[in-house]
């Protein structure tokens, strides 16, 4: 796995983009990477676009926003969305959706239409997070499923993102905390043994 992870997190407003670039950057810190995230546009407007860069690296980084051409994953909360930021994307780079649109706009595309492009590119996997939340035990661990499926492309210690997730839920009670915890290893094991895949 490379020392150094150039991720675009995208999705609507209320979708919990936030929640995954949290526990994400806590768990990056924890593994001792330095961390720069842009700021996250887009979250004033439930529905709304929403698009975040998050730079990870064992060394300096210099500037907040990630090229055009240089992600190592773009990871969505929609399945439009995801399609936005393609040009984002290294030739070797990995593109994560769920499933679920978000049909915010009249003319929402044909989902037919949505996922065969998404197939079509190189390395993409649509996962159905809804369905793994709920079997988590909450539907609003949706964005916990991703951030499971997230971390196949990462060398982040599985256990650094568990502590993170009891950081940020504490409040919340054992309960929720179970059910997070329970829907990063659903995403995780989603993803297959993409562990170590793509990213060089």
């Amino acid at each position: 796995m490379a020392d150094k992870y150039d991720v675009i997190l995208a999705g609507v407003g209320g979708q919990g983009v936030l929640s995954v670039a949290a526990v994400i950057s806590i768990a990056a810190m924890k593994d001792g990477y330095t961390l720069r995230q842009s700021e996250v546009h887009g979250m004033a407007q439930r529905g709304g676009a929403v698009l975040a860069h998050m730079r990870i690296s064992r060394s300096e980084i210099v500037s907040d926003l990630i090229p055009k051409g240089m992600a190592d994953v773009v990871l969505s909360m929609e399945p439009m969305e995801s399609l936005r930021y393609v040009d984002y994307l290294k030739p070797e780079g990995s593109l994560i959706s769920a499933a679920a649109p978000y049909e915010n706009i009249p003319d929402y595309p044909d989902m037919d239409e949505i996922n065969n492009k998404i197939n079509s590119l190189k390395n993409a996997k649509i996962i159905d997070a809804k369905t793994l939340a709920k079997e988590a035990g909450t539907i609003k661990a949706v964005n916990m499923v991703m951030v499971g499926a997230l971390s196949t492309k990462m060398d982040i210690k599985k256990e650094s993102i568990e502590e993170a997730i009891k950081d940020i839920f504490s409040a919340k009670g054992q309960k929720i905390i179970e059910a997070n915890l329970k829907a990063v290893e659903l995403g995780y094991r989603q993803m297959g043994n993409q562990k170590n895949g793509n990213m060089q």
